[in-house]
């Protein structure tokens, strides 16, 4: 019991003598933690400010869109694609894509491959190729078509039997 009581006070001494001989290294650890933390806590709040207008941004797009004002609509949802969001990205492609918004095939094929970088994970950027080749197979560009499904089956893809089953027909 009194051992105990000396190594606690032991501890206790260690410790005071350890901080007053490094004051200094003490302070700018601790000045480093918070200048870390807080710039960590701004950029989450960036990043979340930014995601929050374009959640605004594409829900403008769709009143716009409701209203019959394609073009005001048209030209959000690209500046939406150009942003580069993960979510509503990919949301905005596909309605351009589903409302025929956009003519232009290389316009489009270029907003598949902004969009392809985006994906978080394999199987989103499968989901993004397999959509691609679809596009092109609409578009009647047949030889593209079937190298992005072939690329999908020799990815051994989770799309691989839609791609199978595409090539087939």
């Amino acid at each position: 019991m009194q051992e105990e009581t000396e190594n606690k006070q032991e501890l206790k001494t260690r410790l005071i003598n350890f901080y007053h001989q490094n004051k200094l290294k003490v302070y700018i650890l601790l000045i480093v933690f918070f200048i870390i933390f807080t710039a960590i806590f701004l950029y989450q709040q960036k990043n979340e400010k930014k995601n929050i207008l374009i959640a605004e941004k594409y829900i403008q797009a769709e009143i716009h869109l409701t209203s019959k004002e394609n073009e005001k609509a048209k030209k959000i949802y690209e500046e939406i694609i150009l942003s580069n969001n993960k979510f509503y990205s990919i949301l905005a492609l596909n309605t351009i894509l589903e409302k025929n918004l956009i003519s232009d095939k290389k316009k489009i094929i270029n907003y598949f491959s902004i969009i392809e970088k985006t994906a978080k994970n394999t199987d989103q950027e499968d989901l993004i190729i397999l959509k691609k080749a679809l596009y092109h197979l609409k578009e009647s560009d047949i030889q593209n078509g079937n190298k992005l499904l072939n690329k999908l089956i020799n990815k051994n893809s989770s799309f691989k039997s839609i791609a199978l089953e595409l090539l087939k027909n």
